[in-house]
């Protein structure tokens, strides 16, 4: 049911987000501020700095993301808001400045589970992609394998069972003395190395399961560079990046692949953060295309956490009138089954494996 304009805000880490979307589903605008220069000093995400940062950006965000879809704040008609999972700080700030805009002019508003803004970012970079696909979602805290039926019916398949991809990214970057984020500076470093010069463990590797493992190969890395010199380190540290890399995107793309099979679906898809690692990027398309599948790889900027994503998953999601969303909670490890404020904030839309 169209409700007009939607204001969707993201702040489940450490970007501060808003998009707006009209009543057809166009997305009008996405406004970004990125964390990244305040964090980079520490090596990492630091909760408490990232809550105050939200604190002090989020209403401008909002002013910057109504500005660019040239409306006001009285041309919205919903609002929609990141509740978990995430930092449950920052998803606070940016659950209550949700709340206060909504309330002061009596929106309904839509509380989204961040995991489901993932999924939503593959049919918002694509409106052509087939149903069912398998979704890979990868990120600092996140990895998971999902078939989706359509938009909000999933299937859990497979998750990491330890470490996520883009924990062992970061980690790999931070032994190997590399900026922050560490992700990206591992991948860009990767690009210049040999995949080949070393070789690292692909964790469950074994047939016929669908979850994962990087707490192996982030361990051989540990011990790789300690046997190394500080020369050999600098001199041969494309190469170890190259080599840790691959390991990791082997995981994402076998498993990945292996459960498009699985499950006899025409079409396949990668969403998060690590969704924009180039080397994972470019062998997903070229694998899946020598199987005949449909693949989508959204544009780096909807990988990482944004509100486009949010306001693509909110727009079938449940509306909740004024005062009734005053109750909410964020909640810091919200399961992809949880719809908040859907009939039982319960796990409805999580078909049983098939």
């Amino acid at each position: 049911m169209s409700l007009g304009p939607l204001l969707a805000i993201e702040t489940s880490c450490d970007d501060t987000s808003v998009a707006v979307m009209d009543a057809d589903g166009r997305l009008l605008s996405s406004a970004v501020h990125s964390q990244d220069s305040i964090h980079e000093k520490y090596g990492g995400v630091v909760p408490e700095v990232a809550s105050r940062a939200h604190v002090e950006r989020a209403t401008v965000v909002v002013r910057e993301a109504l500005e660019g879809a040239r409306l006001s704040l009285d041309d919205v008609a919903r609002v929609a808001v990141t509740v978990g999972p995430g930092l449950v700080g920052a998803l606070l700030i940016g659950l209550h400045t949700a709340k206060a805009f909504a309330w002061a002019r009596r929106l309904p508003l839509t509380p989204v589970n961040h995991l489901h803004g993932h999924l939503a970012a593959v049919w918002l970079a694509d409106s052509a992609a087939p149903f069912p696909m398998v979704t890979l979602v990868a990120s600092g805290g996140h990895t998971l394998l999902v078939r989706v039926d359509a938009p909000g019916v999933f299937t859990l398949l497979g998750e990491t069972l330890d470490d996520a991809a883009g924990e062992a990214f970061d980690k790999g970057a931070r032994l190997l003395g590399l900026g922050y984020p560490g992700g990206r500076e591992l991948d860009q470093l990767a690009e210049r190395g040999d995949p080949a010069a070393f070789d690292f463990p692909v964790g469950l590797r074994r047939p016929g399961s669908l979850d994962f493992s990087f707490s192996g190969v982030k361990t051989a890395l540990f011990y790789l560079l300690r046997e190394m010199g500080s020369e050999e380190r600098a001199a041969r540290a494309a190469d170890v990046a190259a080599a840790y890399r691959a390991s990791i995107v082997e995981a994402l793309v076998t498993k990945l692949l292996a459960a498009a099979e699985e499950q006899k679906v025409p079409a396949v898809a990668i969403a998060g953060g690590v969704a924009a690692n180039s080397l994972l990027r470019r062998q997903i398309v070229a694998k899946g295309a020598a199987r005949g599948l449909y693949v989508v790889t959204p544009a780096p900027p909807l990988c990482t956490d944004n509100a486009a994503m949010i306001a693509a998953a909110a727009w079938g999601g449940p509306v909740l009138p004024y005062p009734e969303y005053l109750a909410l909670e964020a909640s810091a490890s919200l399961a992809l089954a949880v719809t908040p404020g859907a009939a039982g904030d319960g796990a409805a839309n999580l078909r049983d494996p098939v």
